[in-house]
């Protein structure tokens, strides 16, 4: 047994099942593996940036890492953003980074990188394998560190993974559970909880399924106190039967109007809430000054026993919660614009569908109106960086075969990582792709605006910096050439048409939504 194969039966000891894939020379020896070691699903993207975003999407989905393989430091650069995104999601990753022989490095060929260098900011652990006999081991202990959410990143020798492995593969190791809360801490929160002053429970940084919300609206109750989830939760259970949570908003001078009157923040897997960005006269942090903050816990922490503790204490078991009712909107008729394409969406998705939100601006829309849909699951944007909507659809619809997969996309992050329709079209996944197609970085318009530069007007070069028309992006028909059918919705007729058949077929779809833009 080589390195390569020890390697891979370790990963499948382990339960990672999938491999994300965009392979070089330096990783022959892993890629033959894949004939000589069965339990392996391995899927080809084009772009190393579509298939760290599809290791996000299958993590999430799964609640078990994927693994990744890529080609030297260049191919792990080309993954860095949404790997950035999955460590900002505690989402669990293995990345399997493939390098020179250890014995090539001092020649500093052309394709020579610090991969350790470039690994370390977006992973919480890295590390060289030496020889054939460390790497199944390596490989183990790679599983563990990715644990319930941490990026775990290993390099691979081209030397390592051809040489025998005298040592074999590695059993499945143990997990460790995430730690419980103290009871000191859930006495604190209860006490702060019961003082009477105006508080927020606040939770994110992990999944928020049908449970947990529950459990939240619950515990709000019983003592009085908001129950909000953070802007961007990684995965979170939305719809009928499901609890009704506030939401912070994304723009800051919204969120702290939103929470201008607290006292007591309670964190619970979430951070203190801060500002995207710094702007002229707009405070970082959100609370007021006078506000309380407490993290009562972290992502990494036993989140369940956490909320159950505060139930018990809080005597909220016989609360009746407050949950979404079932209500669908009416279907529109006349222009299409992105209110329009929310009603639709609402009203015809489908139970457990699993909706992944890269819509920036149109999005702002589409919650309010997907609340009392269907119950489903919503992927969100955690780390900020765009070009992850099309690849997590690719994982999620990989990790829920069963379970529609409806893509919400903006036409500029869209292009980042266009490529992921060819990986859907070859894996004949399960996705309806919407394009809100309004030919600008609607986004940066008014981001421009809301830092002040030039007086928040810009000029005709910087206007020309904000549009992508000229020539206009035809999503038709690049997704038809990379084996996607598609069609174009310029009416709210043509786009419940089209949704509908979507929702009511298989197979990947995409929807090019003319839009104006939503202010």
């Amino acid at each position: 047994m080589n390195g390569a194969e020890s390697l891979l039966t370790t990963l499948i000891n382990n339960g990672i099942e999938v491999c994300f894939t965009n392979p070089g020379t330096s990783e022959m020896h892993f890629v033959a593996a894949l004939d000589e070691v069965e339990g392996m699903r391995c899927v080809l993207c084009l772009f190393e940036g579509v298939l760290s975003g599809a290791a996000d999407g299958y993590a999430r989905m799964a609640r078990k890492p994927a693994s990744t393989l890529l080609h030297l430091g260049p191919g792990l650069g080309n993954a860095l953003a949404n790997t950035h995104n999955a460590k900002k999601g505690h989402v669990p990753v293995v990345n399997i980074v493939g390098d020179h022989a250890t014995y090539h490095l001092q020649y500093d060929a052309p394709l020579t990188a610090d991969i350790e260098g470039i690994a370390g900011p977006v992973s919480h652990w890295v590390h060289t394998s030496k020889a054939p006999g460390d790497i199944a081991r390596d490989g183990a202990e790679a599983v563990r560190q990715a644990g319930n959410g941490k990026v775990a990143t290993l390099m691979l020798p081209a030397d390592v993974s051809w040489g025998d492995n005298p040592n074999g593969a590695e059993a499945a190791i143990e997990i460790p559970a995430a730690p419980a809360v103290p009871a000191s801490r859930i006495d604190e929160a209860v006490a702060k909880l019961t003082s009477g002053k105006n508080c927020m429970l606040m939770i994110g940084g992990c999944v928020i399924d049908q449970q947990r919300g529950v459990l939240l609206s619950r515990i709000g109750k019983a003592c009085g106190a908001r129950v909000s989830t953070d802007t961007f939760p990684t995965r979170q259970t939305r719809g009928a039967g499901t609890g009704v949570l506030e939401r912070l908003p994304y723009l800051a001078e919204l969120a702290i109007d939103h929470i201008k009157d607290l006292e007591h923040l309670i964190l619970i897997g979430a951070a203190a809430p801060v500002s995207f960005f710094a702007y002229p006269g707009v405070p970082s942090c959100l609370a007021p000054p006078t506000c309380d903050e407490f993290k009562l816990a972290g992502p990494d922490d036993d989140i369940d026993q956490c909320l159950m503790a505060l139930l018990e204490r809080l005597d909220a078991d016989s609360v009746e919660p407050d949950v979404y009712a079932l209500s669908l909107p009416e279907l529109p008729a006349g222009n299409l614009d992105v209110n329009a394409a929310a009603q639709v969406i609402a009203h015809h998705l489908p139970e457990n569908a699993v909706v992944v939100d890269e819509a920036n601006t149109s999005g702002l829309a589409l919650g309010p109106v997907t609340a009392t849909a269907r119950t489903h699951d919503w992927l969100n944007l955690t780390g900020g960086s765009i070009g992850w909507g099309l690849p997590a659809a690719v994982g999620a619809a990989i990790a829920c075969p069963d379970r529609k997969v409806v893509s919400l996309e903006g036409d500029g992050s869209a292009m980042y990582t266009i490529q992921a329709l060819w990986t859907m079209a070859r894996e004949d996944l399960d996705v309806t792709v919407v394009i809100f197609n309004n030919r600008k970085y609607s986004i940066l318009e008014l981001e421009f605006g809301r830092t002040g530069a030039r007086g928040g007007k810009p000029g005709p070069k910087a206007a020309s910096m904000l549009r992508i028309d000229g020539p206009d992006l035809d999503f038709v028909s690049m997704a038809r050439g990379m084996g996607v059918q598609a069609e174009r919705a310029t009416t709210a007729e043509e786009f419940n048409r089209l949704f509908a058949e979507a929702m009511n077929s298989s197979g990947p779809r995409l929807i090019d939504a003319i839009v104006p833009t939503l202010f």
